[in-house]
C-alpha cells in the first residue's frame, strides 16, 4: 500500500504530522531544467497557511519552505524534490484533555481502532496540516501546467445557507473567504462569526473552474478525468461531496435539456462539466466540492473514551470556524496535481 503517494508519473509523497517536527513532501517525477524558485512555493503555502484572519485558526505558523533537494542553481534536476516545512507554534498541551477521549467526526475513533493507538496532539497525521505537503508539489505542477496555458482556480460559492450568484474572479483573493461575489461576502463573513460566538463552526461549498484545457486528458473507463479529479479532491480532510457540470440537477433534467448540443462554432452549453466518455472535451472543467464544519468545537458534544465510557466533551485550541477560505489552494493543488500526471503519462509536451 502507498496510501501516502498519490501520481504515477508525476508523484508526491506527503509526510509528518501536525505536532511533530514539522511536515513536508517529495516529489518525484518532475523534469529537469526546470526553472523553480522558493518564492514559487511559498506563494502557495502563504494562502494555505493559519493565522491568516479573524476567521482562521490563530495558530500562527509562517510556513516557510525548504528546498532540501532537486534543485540546483535555479532549476531542476530530474531527481527528487524535497520541501520540508517546520511546525513552529504547536500547542501539544491543548491536546492532553482529549488524550483518551474520540473527538465526535475526526478521525480518533478510526484511527485507534485500525492502528491500536493514535496521535492525539491534533490528529497527528489525520490533521490537515498534512495537506501542506501537497501544496507544496502542487505549486511545481501548477507551475508546469501555466506553461501550457492551463488556469485553474476556484473560490467559495455557499457558507451555510448564504449563497453566491455571482463570479468576480478579482475578488476570490481579496477577501478573507474568497468568495467570489462581492454582494453575499459581508453575509457570509457575518455567518462565520455568529458560528464563533456560538462556539459552533460551519461548513459550505467550493466551486472550482480549470480553463484551456486540451481536448483528451482522460482514459475510457476506470481511469476517467472526472473519476480521477473526484479521487484527488475528495482525498482532501473535510471534503464530502463533489459534483461536475449540471451534477446533482441533471437528475431533474430531460435528455433534451440537458445534452451539450455542438455547433461550428463550438458547444452550446456545458452541463457535462468539461468532459464527454470521461475524457476532456476543450470545454472548461467546472466541479464544485462540500465541505463540512470543522469539528473541533468548544460547544458541549457527547463521545466516550478508550475505555468505552461515556465523556461529556468540550474541545480546547486553536481551530477554524470555517474551513472553507483554506481548503481552496489544497483543492487547487490536487487538481494541478491530477493534471500533471495525466499531461505525462499521454506522452504531451509540458514545457
Amino acid at each position: 500500500m502507498f496510501a501516502n503517494t498519490y501520481g504515477q508519473a508525476f508523484r508526491i509523497t506527503t509526510f509528518g504530522e501536525s505536532h511533530g517536527l514539522g511536515v513536508g513532501v517529495v516529489v518525484d517525477g518532475c523534469p529537469s531544467g526546470i526553472e523553480l524558485d522558493i518564492a514559487d512555493i511559498q506563494q502557495e503555502l502563504n494562502r494555505r497557511r493559519p493565522g491568516q484572519s479573524s476567521i482562521t485558526t490563530p495558530r500562527e505558523e509562517t510556513d516557510q519552505a525548504e528546498i532540501l533537494s532537486g534543485v540546483f542553481e535555479g532549476k531542476t534536476t530530474g531527481t527528487p524534490i524535497a520541501i520540508y516545512i517546520k511546525n513552529n507554534n504547536q500547542i501539544s498541551k491543548d491536546y492532553s484533555n482529549i488524550k483518551d477521549v474520540f473527538r465526535p467526526s475526526h478521525a480518533d475513533f478510526t484511527y485507534f481502532h485500525k492502528y491500536g493507538n493514535r496521535d492525539y496532539r491534533g490528529g497527528g497525521r489525520s490533521s490537515a496540516r498534512e495537506t501542506i505537503g501537497r501544496v507544496a508539489g502542487g505549486a511545481i505542477a501548477k507551475k508546469l501546467l501555466y506553461q501550457k496555458g492551463i488556469d485553474i482556480y476556484a473560490y467559495t460559492i455557499q457558507i451555510g445557507d448564504v449563497c453566491a450568484t455571482s463570479c468576480d474572479r478579482d475578488f476570490i483573493e481579496a477577501n478573507t473567504i474568497r468568495c467570489a461575489d462581492r454582494a453575499v461576502f459581508h453575509d457570509m463573513e457575518q455567518l462565520i462569526f455568529k458560528a464563533i460566538e456560538n462556539k459552533d463552526s460551519v461548513g459550505g461549498v467550493v466551486e472550482l473552474v480549470i480553463k484551456n484545457m486540451p481536448i483528451g486528458l482522460g482514459e475510457p473507463v476506470f481511469d476517467r478525468l472526472e473519476a480521477r479529479l473526484s479521487y484527488a479532491i475528495m482525498s482532501i480532510p473535510a471534503t464530502k461531496g463533489i459534483e461536475f457540470g449540471a451534477g446533482f440537477n441533471s437528475g431533474a433534467m430531460f435528455g433534451s435539456q440537458y445534452n451539450d448540443q455542438i455547433s461550428t462554432n463550438g458547444f452550446l452549453s456545458n452541463n457535462s462539466g468539461g468532459t464527454l466518455g470521461g475524457i476532456s472535451s476543450g470545454q472548461d472543467i467546472i466541479c464544485r466540492f462540500a465541505v463540512k464544519p470543522t469539528p473541533s468545537i468548544a460547544k458541549k458534544q457527547q463521545s466516550i473514551n478508550i475505555a468505552n465510557q461515556h465523556i461529556d466533551l468540550e474541545i480546547m485550541g486553536r481551530h477554524d470556524p470555517c474551513i472553507v477560505p483554506r481548503i481552496i489552494p489544497v483543492a487547487e493543488s490536487m487538481v494541478a496535481l491530477s493534471l500533471i500526471d495525466f499531461i505525462m503519462l499521454n506522452n504531451q509536451r509540458y514545457i
